[in-house]
């Protein structure tokens, strides 16, 4: 089998899986109760809270448990929004192919009476720190945008947008679920008032995340209950998988120079092989992308019936996101780049990881070519277009 759908979940690490199983078999107590064997679980989850935090330059105190990215971004933007509305500003900035955690949550926000602009993000895939300057108004209260896209592997230019947040006074969220691990992260350098981070995006295990809220921005409660996580996030801590996630990150972090020189190579190849595939076309920034991010939009082919083909050559790949794959609706990221609804339909994500290799790459550049020929063939629209009856797009 090849494993080429690291953007929508990892295989988890052996230094992942050593943690766990150690804290489940030695300290499994309730880290909020007071004798011994629940206070060196406490004591397990202080030092899983200080080592994550230091990955992305945190104070501890800063770091809350969640259950993953979708509920990071959530409390975070319910959180700004509630501090704004008690100061009059409802305006929220965000770009048009947000993850849908982000989007969703603002779509129910739009529906409690706030207003939210969200920016174009061309071609390739990115907002500039000029556009959101310029979108800032007085009573602006958050700017929530993706550090890298999910889809298309596009990297946002979020120091600059950090920068820009902080001189006007604004609060600035950045989903980084997909740069944890692979790109660096300092949220005092970049500016960043608040985080989302979840763990089996970097070889960590399901169901845990990480919400950083600066110190001085007050959080709001999404589930109440008893006063863990200092009072910000109800229910007893889940210490095997955070003490997990810390192992997972850490590790991830220490070799992400290599890692990054290593799955960048393969993924140019990649890139660089599937472009001679004719009527094909790159999504996102050709260069300022993801390490192991390769996605591709096939004219005259159906993305699920591609992914089918692939599975049935041991190639497991994605035509989006994990969260929207299930759908037969476009993909909302590659609409807001401009691919038209009939191309979106034929998208491809190969994400890579360092645990893939040279032999992986050219598997994958055997099956693709000959798997659209053999769909294109059989499509009668395609043969229309070869024939002059219809026009190509790509």
């Amino acid at each position: 089998m090849i494993y080429a759908d690291n953007a929508a979940t990892t295989k988890m690490s052996g230094a992942a899986i050593n943690a766990m199983n150690a804290c489940m078999q030695d300290t499994w107590g309730n880290p909020s109760s007071l004798y011994g064997l629940g206070q060196r679980a406490k004591e397990a989850l202080e030092d899983a809270r200080r080592r994550i935090a230091a990955c992305i330059a945190a104070s501890p105190k800063e770091i809350t448990f969640t259950s993953g990215g979708s509920e990071a971004d959530n409390q975070a933007i319910r959180s700004a929004a509630l501090l704004g509305a008690q100061k009059g500003k409802r305006h929220i900035i965000s770009t048009a192919f947000e993850h849908h955690a982000v989007l969703h949550t603002l779509k129910r926000l739009e529906g409690e009476g706030f207003e939210v602009d969200l920016l174009p993000v061309g071609p390739l895939g990115t907002v500039t720190a000029n556009q959101v300057a310029e979108a800032i108004r007085e009573d602006t209260v958050l700017v929530t945008i993706m550090y890298a896209n999910n889809e298309i592997g596009s990297i946002l230019p979020v120091s600059e947008i950090g920068a820009v947040c902080r001189e006007q006074g604004v609060l600035f969220h950045t989903d980084a679920v997909q740069a944890a691990g692979h790109l660096p992260i300092d949220v005092k350098a970049q500016n960043i008032d608040l985080l989302s981070l979840s763990a089996h995006k970097v070889h960590g295990p399901k169901g845990i995340g990480v919400l950083y809220a600066r110190q001085g921005v007050p959080l709001t409660n999404l589930i109440a209950g008893g006063a863990q996580e200092r009072g910000k996030r109800a229910g007893t801590e889940n210490v095997p998988a955070i003490v997990g996630m810390a192992a997972a990150l850490e590790e991830s972090c220490s070799h992400m120079a290599e890692n990054a020189a290593k799955v960048s190579a393969l993924r140019d190849k990649l890139i660089s092989g599937l472009s001679q595939i004719p009527h094909s076309a790159l999504n996102g920034d050709p260069t300022n992308r993801l390490p192991g991010n390769v996605s591709f939009c096939f004219e005259g082919v159906e993305g699920e019936s591609l992914l089918l083909l692939l599975d049935d050559q041991g190639i497991c790949a994605s035509s989006g996101s994990a969260c929207t794959s299930g759908s037969l609706d476009p993909s909302h990221v590659l609409l807001a780049i401009g691919r038209p609804h009939e191309v979106a339909h034929g998208s491809l994500r190969l994400s890579l990881c360092e645990e893939n290799s040279e032999d992986d790459i050219n598997a994958i550049l055997k099956a693709v070519p000959e798997i659209v020929a053999y769909l294109r063939n059989m499509s009668p629209l395609w043969k229309d277009k070869v024939g002059g009856k219809l026009t190509f797009v790509l």
